[in-house]
């Protein structure tokens, strides 16, 4: 359990962590010219200030900045500083399925091929089942990039994996290394997609036929000091992420120091035992916050 601190700063991020932009409009993001304190004659929106703090400012202290995807030379680069992790709260998750289809949405998937699997676990015949979110895994070891013939798989300096499949030659390597089995290979034609938009491995969009693809963590959506879709999306607050160095993670609703959390509440990484050094962290499900039900007929489990 967080300390006594976190539980009274639950919409708070630490000062080095990354910050929510609680205010935004579509996907353009709202940068503060001024962290004053609105008045009320004013329209007020709530941002988060440099120090981490929540702040009201006037709505027109605001300067819309339309973001613009990196080009894959930039995309190989880190986010200097940062560590990203998630940590996935089994006990909260009840296969609601949202961060699924968030993450289907702004990827622009077909229902065939999902970055996100969310599975029916039971670890005995005695135990109680329960459903686990499983996307990849952003090993700090990562098999699939050692085995990429043309280093269309890479691993920045700020712990994401990521393919740029501009240089994907389709081969599958990678998705014969990866024992989590977290990538996906696109046989046909991708969904319906916004041809003007530049491709950047950041986006993963637009896709292309006979390359492999996988969840990315959103590194568009971290450029512009926000969290991954799916984070936001799920509405029981199973998910968190945040940045290691920082030793803070939030949920969207509340912020916890990572170590805390962890020891707290017994954290774990899937197959640790491999070496991949995987930077997705479970909590056991214990003490849920639902009663396990059944997938609806029909639906992957």
């Amino acid at each position: 359990m967080a300390n006594k601190k976190n539980k009274h700063s639950r919409r708070q991020f630490f000062s080095k962590t990354v910050p929510v932009a609680i205010g935004t409009i579509g996907g353009v993001g709202l940068v503060a010219q001024s962290c004053q304190q609105a008045n009320n004659d004013e329209e007020k929106i709530s941002l988060l200030s440099a120090d981490g703090q929540l702040v009201e400012v006037n709505k027109s202290a605001l300067t819309k900045v339309p973001y613009k995807p990196v080009p894959p030379d930039e995309a190989r680069k880190g986010i200097p500083g940062k560590h990203f992790v998630m940590v996935v709260d089994l006990a909260r998750c009840r296969n609601a399925r949202k961060c699924v289809k968030s993450c289907d949405h702004h990827h622009q998937l077909t229902p065939d091929r999902p970055f996100i699997k969310v599975l029916r676990m039971q670890d005995n015949k005695t135990s109680a089942p329960y459903w686990m979110p499983k996307k990849c895994f952003h090993c700090d070891n990562p098999p699939c990039v050692k085995v990429c013939p043309v280093g269309a798989t890479y691993k920045r300096s700020d712990g994401l994996v990521l393919i740029d499949n501009e240089r994907c030659i389709g081969c599958r390597f990678c998705m014969a290394a990866c024992p989590y089995s977290a990538r996906v290979f696109n046989w046909g034609e991708p969904k319906h997609q916004d041809g003007d938009r530049p491709y950047s491995p950041e986006t993963s969009i637009p896709s292309q036929v006979g390359t492999v693809e996988k969840c990315d963590f959103c590194p568009d959506m971290l450029r512009q000091n926000k969290v991954p879709h799916c984070i936001t999306a799920c509405p029981n607050g199973a998910l968190y992420f945040g940045d290691r160095n920082a030793d803070s993670v939030t949920n969207g609703s509340e912020t916890v120091r990572l170590s805390t959390l962890l020891k707290d509440k017994a954290g774990y990484r899937y197959h640790e035992e491999l070496g991949t050094e995987p930077n997705v962290y479970y909590l056991p499900p214990v003490d849920r916050s639902f009663p396990f039900k059944e997938a609806p007929e029909g639906q992957p489990s």
